[in-house]
């Protein structure tokens, strides 16, 4: 299994970004091999037990969640995905690939082929809702104390999401992204 890539963000002017839990990408998981990657995603994510499953695609404006991290996996197409708020960092995805958001982290669609498609989803227990302003103090604890998911959406039970989370910010060679 191989390791994601792990990204974090500062506070990108409104946006908040996570304090200390880094975005993971996980890129090409099918390897090509996957007819269906939609009902892939779809059956992964069951099986880890990330519930709320959804098709569509990254809204054209930036947003963050508060009561729910987030997968987004790329079914169909490709897509260059600013993550991380307006000082974010632009992310070119494409079927295959996936992304899982820290409560907090600031997402946008900058542009995206017709045939763009993502499947999403959230911790069980966790539920979206899309702030589009600045957090209160309050939102901001609800940020930094939601519960890390007991399963990875892609690898399940032994994947790699539940150490690289409770590492947080102790990871070594740990990059912050500030600014594009």
């Amino acid at each position: 299994m191989k390791r994601p890539e792990t990204l974090f963000f500062s506070p990108s002017e409104w946006v908040p970004n996570h304090p200390f839990l880094p975005v993971l990408a996980y890129r090409d998981i099918f390897h090509g091999r996957e007819s269906d990657p939609a009902r892939a995603f779809e059956r992964i994510f069951r099986d880890a037990l990330w519930q709320g499953l959804w098709r569509n695609g990254v809204f054209p404006y930036q947003h963050y969640h508060v009561g729910a991290h987030e997968v987004l996996g790329i079914a169909e197409g490709r897509a260059e995905l600013l993550i991380g708020g307006p000082a974010g960092m632009i992310l070119d995805v494409c079927s295959g690939d996936c992304l899982v958001l820290p409560a907090g982290t600031g997402h946008k669609r900058l542009s995206a082929s017709a045939d763009f498609l993502v499947v999403g989803g959230y911790p069980p227990g966790q539920h979206a809702d899309i702030q589009t302003a600045a957090a209160t103090p309050r939102e901001l604890e609800t940020i930094a104390s939601l519960p890390i998911p007991t399963r990875d959406p892609v690898h399940g039970a032994n994947g790699p999401l539940v150490s690289l989370w409770r590492e947080g910010g102790q990871l070594p060679g740990r990059e912050t992204v500030e600014g594009r």
